[in-house]
């Protein structure tokens, strides 16, 4: 005799059933094929989970749990990405320690993880400010200095006043800190780069082995950057002096009538003593330092700049002498700090050469350049050896000849991707493991004295200089040179929060390792992953991160892939029932515990995956919530319609093997909506006909188990179907008894529907004249009247012309 459906007894009973069991622990076994799948592993912030975690989790959970039943090793793994600014700033306005308060979100957000009933293998937690886990971000770290890929360089950054940290341009995009959202501002600083740039071509080339969604492939690329063009040598009139540019227009380089150079250009000073407007040069220069690289590379702003009078170029194609100018749109970072201007086909360049009253030189036919620049395509004009050529292609590829044979340039190519600016002026972070000593220069410490401990501070305040707080402690600063045991000084800035969570992957295959990052055993056995998905808002920054942490440790030979990721899939966000982004302002954040309360794990994560297409964002409806609870109600109550039976009954052989193909391959795609509105419309057919067998409803609870695991593994035990439902095997559909034996058709006369009629499925074009113009209904409907023509469509339609 069965219960009452009671969701929060079912849920606790078997939560702690496959926590006592170790139920979804896993262990290298070579018998078995293997399927490792990645989730983004969270941040655990004080609020602690909310809805788009579940969503976020829920897909691949799915995925997992039906693959288990497949008879595949399932690797399902969940961690804490831990450093990072919040807890920091936490610390700053409570006095509470950044360990303390991490260890207490981490134990909160693992409970309430728990409470929804993931299957993940809960013996292989990583948290990025572990220490034994921070050593190996710290050994990453060190190898890219041996091998020239971490490095120091002064420039100008982007600096957060209000957070007082430096920030990557990913990390200030729109000239606002993404931390607290308030204007950056740029500073001179001494800054730690991974030099990334080494690994355009290899990240590029990755993209062509795995199976990511095509729009996050496009995003990688754009965020690449990778264009194919030219560089140039314009010489400066009078001296023995270069400047080199970069173009993917040298087609147009007839069209040159002045040249554009970064404020910062080390030219400048260079030849200070020829210009005649030296105060004006600097005092722009000034203005330019209060401005972030945002403001300065807007496309709609006001144009300004000033001509270096004095010092002028010669355009190498024509002899041509033209002015030079310095304006803030043009940066040092960006190529070569200088560029060439193309005033009718370019419009930029078209503005300032208005503003500045600079030539404007047609090269290539089809606008009004009195209007404005013209940058479509068309004749070659004053072109000298391009003239008449209409094909940009080809004019491309002879001034890349003619550049060559003159010696004034060469085929080139650029990434619009910078080097990664790593480091931030904060303590919870990874200390970087490097030494400064005055006669060795940078010393890295040795691998043996890994990790590198943060020391113990009462005071989080970053210095206002910018400076990291681990710089007023003198007992960590002050230490002896690894190479020659004279005094040195430590590094004091830290890691940036995406350190941690560019290997945290590898981490998991063998989590408890001191001797490596991940045994060989391990990383050969579960690597790549298989399939790992996430938040769109993390395909290109933290994904080209990771993919160039584990090229570059294939590179050394400490993993065994090229790739980290074979599969990469993103889930929409879950919007407010009003149909707005979530936000505690606007009052429509759902706390997902308290539908957890009301309505159990189950129902919560059954709705997040029925709202509609994974893939697409969909507002949260307390309606459709309700309808999950009604289904899984419904399906608690199908115990009561229960008969004997070890196979299905024939009138259901083609339904269950549809609904099992349905859900089977919908799985596969994501398609979780449709999959379960396959079981809610046989769940219908059950109640039609007020019952269902032991062999239907055994089969429709694995169906279900991926989707709502507790109430499936109460049922099977319930009813007695043998072992758990956990330990069962994954039901197969026959392709053959999908089919229906019979289909419905329309019936037209004169190709109006005048009735619909049920025909045996593999009827063909004689059995059809036979059996509808004998149907009595449709003598009825002919009414006597000599027919011309039967037309019939199989599965389709009959159309009869009287």
């Amino acid at each position: 005799m069965y219960h009452d459906y009671d969701p929060k007894a079912i849920e606790q009973k078997w939560q702690k059933f496959w926590e006592d069991n170790k139920t979804f622990e896993v262990d290298i076994d070579t018998s078995k094929k293997k399927f490792f799948g990645l989730v983004e592993f969270p941040y655990p912030s004080g609020a602690g989970m909310h809805v788009g975690h579940i969503k976020a989790y829920s897909g691949l959970e799915t995925i997992g749990r039906k693959k288990r039943l497949e008879g595949y090793n399932v690797l399902f793994p969940i961690g804490f990405d831990a450093f990072g600014l919040p807890a920091e700033n936490y610390a700053i306005k409570t006095g509470i320690h950044p360990r303390v308060s991490t260890d207490n979100n981490i134990a909160h957000f693992s409970d309430q993880l728990k409470r929804v009933g993931f299957a993940f293998d809960w013996s292989r937690v990583i948290d990025t400010t572990d220490e034994d886990y921070y050593k190996w971000t710290q050994w990453i770290f060190l190898k890219m200095f041996e091998n020239g890929l971490a490095f120091r360089d002064k420039t100008l950054v982007n600096y957060c006043p209000s957070c007082k940290v430096v920030l990557s341009n990913e990390d200030s995009q729109g000239g606002k800190c993404d931390i607290c959202h308030s204007d950056i501002v740029q500073k001179s600083k001494d800054v730690w780069y991974l030099r990334i740039t080494e690994y355009c071509e290899q990240l590029l080339k990755g993209l062509d082995e795995v199976d990511y969604l095509p729009n996050i492939k496009l995003q990688q690329e754009n965020w690449i950057g990778k264009s194919t063009g030219a560089f140039v040598n314009f010489e400066l009139k009078g001296a023995n002096e270069k400047l080199r540019i970069y173009t993917t227009r040298p087609d147009t380089l007839y069209g040159v009538t002045f040249m554009v150079i970064a404020p910062e250009h080390p030219i400048i000073d260079q030849y200070c003593s020829a210009l005649k407007n030296m105060d004006e040069v600097e005092a722009y220069r000034a203005e330019c330092a209060k401005k972030t690289e945002f403001e300065r590379t807007q496309l709609v702003k006001e144009k300004t700049g000033v001509r270096l009078d004095g010092i002028s170029a010669i355009n190498p194609i024509n002899g041509k002498e033209i002015p030079i100018y310095i304006s803030d749109y043009v940066m040092m970072g960006y190529g070569t700090g200088a560029i060439m201007a193309v005033p009718a086909h370019d419009q930029r360049d078209y503005e300032f050469a208005k503003k500045f009253g600079i030539d404007i030189i047609e090269v290539i036919k089809g606008g009004d350049i009195s209007k404005e620049a013209y940058t479509g395509d068309g004749e070659m004009v004053n072109s000298g050896v391009l003239d008449g050529l209409t094909n940009k292609k080809d004019s491309i590829e002879k001034m890349l000849s003619y550049l060559s044979e003159k010696g004034i340039g060469e085929k080139g190519v650029q990434y619009k991707m910078k080097d990664w600016a790593f480091n931030r002026q904060r303590y919870w972070g990874e200390p970087i493991p490097i030494v400064h000593c005055e006669h060795c220069g940078m010393v890295a410490v040795p691998y043996e004295e890994l990790p590198l401990r943060l020391p113990k501070v009462e005071n989080f305040e970053p210095g206002s200089d910018g400076e990291s707080p681990l710089a007023k402690i003198d007992s960590f600063v002050n230490c002896t040179c690894p190479k020659c045991g004279r005094p040195a000084k430590r590094e004091t800035d830290t890691m940036p929060q995406w350190a941690g969570s560019s290997w945290y992957y590898l981490r998991y295959t063998d989590p408890k390792n001191s001797e490596a990052l991940a045994s060989k055993e391990a990383l050969e056995y579960w690597m790549p992953v298989d399939w790992y998905n996430g938040g769109m808002e993390h395909v290109t920054r933290h994904m080209i991160y990771s993919r160039f942490w584990h090229h570059f440790l294939y590179d050394i030979g400490a993993v065994n892939t090229e790739e980290p990721y074979m599969k990469r899939t993103a889930q929409g966000l879950i919007l407010g029932p009003d149909g707005e982004k979530m936000s505690k302002s606007k009052g429509n954040v759902i706390d997902p515990l308290d539908v957890i309360e009301v309505y159990g794990a189950d129902v919560l994560r059954l709705y997040t995956l029925f709202m509609g297409d994974y893939e697409k964002a969909a507002p949260w409806s307390d309606n459709s919530v309700k309808g999950c609870k009604r289904f899984l109600d419904r399906v608690w109550a199908l115990q009561e319609k229960l008969i004997d039976g070890d196979a299905y009954r024939p009138e259901f052989v083609s339904k269950m093997h549809k609904m099992i193909k349905k859900v089977t391959n919908d799985i596969d795609n994501m398609k979780f909506n449709t999959a379960i509105a396959a079981m809610m419309t046989i769940l219908n057919d059950f109640t039609a006909a007020d019952s269902i067998n032991r062999a239907e409803m055994k089969d429709l609870l694995i169906m279900l188990y991926p989707f709502a695991p507790h109430i499936a593994e109460e049922m099977y035990e319930l009813n007695g179907f043998g072992g758990y439902i956990h330990d069962a095997n994954w039901t197969q559909y026959d392709e053959a008894l999908c089919k229906d034996d019979t289909v419905e058709i329309a019936i037209q006369i004169l190709g109006k529907v005048r009735a619909k009629m049920n025909v045996p499925a593999d009827l063909d074009q004689a059995g059809a004249k036979e059996l509808i113009l004998n149907d009595e209904k449709v003598i009825e409907l002919i009414g006597g009247k000599p027919i011309k023509k039967f037309i019939f469509i199989p599965g389709r339609l009959a159309n009869i012309v009287i």
